[in-house]
């Protein structure tokens, strides 16, 4: 792949950035005003060379705007791309059917996934995903309910946590 597009909008957690490939899937996204940051978290069998700002990525921004003022469901059908291994790009998937307000622990996301055992590697699914938001490992909390860690911060995890409990 050798172009991608690239947004950034304002959030109530600061910048918010999307990338997105030729077919408008999301390649990477999340709470930086960094497009090259992003860039660099997609997997390199996937990763474009040229990226290209484009200040509105048409139902990809619509998208993260209208999930950030309330319409939690908006990002549920937005195409995303990543790749891994087979037991990492299953576990996103899985994530993507985490219901908004309805967060789990780690240990939950693990059996969700089929390998009920495999909490580690559940919680490195949640460390590598590239595409934040669009793929909610916000939604996977500590087994006593804490934040655990986010790639963006504590602050942003508690501000999508309240969020959705509030929708």
């Amino acid at each position: 792949m050798s172009t991608a597009a690239w947004s950034t909008i304002s959030t109530p957690t600061g910048p918010f950035t999307m990338i997105v490939d030729s077919d408008g899937q999301v390649l990477a996204s999340g709470w930086s005003d960094d497009p090259e940051y992003l860039k660099a978290l997609v997997h390199k069998s996937i990763r474009p060379l040229t990226l290209v700002d484009k200040p509105d990525l048409g139902e990809v921004t619509t998208a993260a705007k209208t999930y950030h003022q309330g319409d939690l469901t908006a990002i549920d059908n937005i195409p995303v791309r990543q790749r891994s291994g087979e037991f990492l790009e299953h576990a996103w998937d899985v994530l993507r059917e985490v219901p908004a307000g309805a967060p789990v622990s780690y240990t939950e996301y693990a059996a969700r996934s089929g390998r009920p055992a495999a909490i580690r590697a559940a919680a490195s699914a949640c460390a590598r995903n590239a595409a934040a938001l669009f793929v909610p490992c916000h939604r996977v909390l500590r087994t006593d309910k804490t934040l655990g860690g986010f790639r963006y911060g504590l602050d942003v995890k508690r501000w999508l946590i309240a969020h959705e409990e509030r929708a």
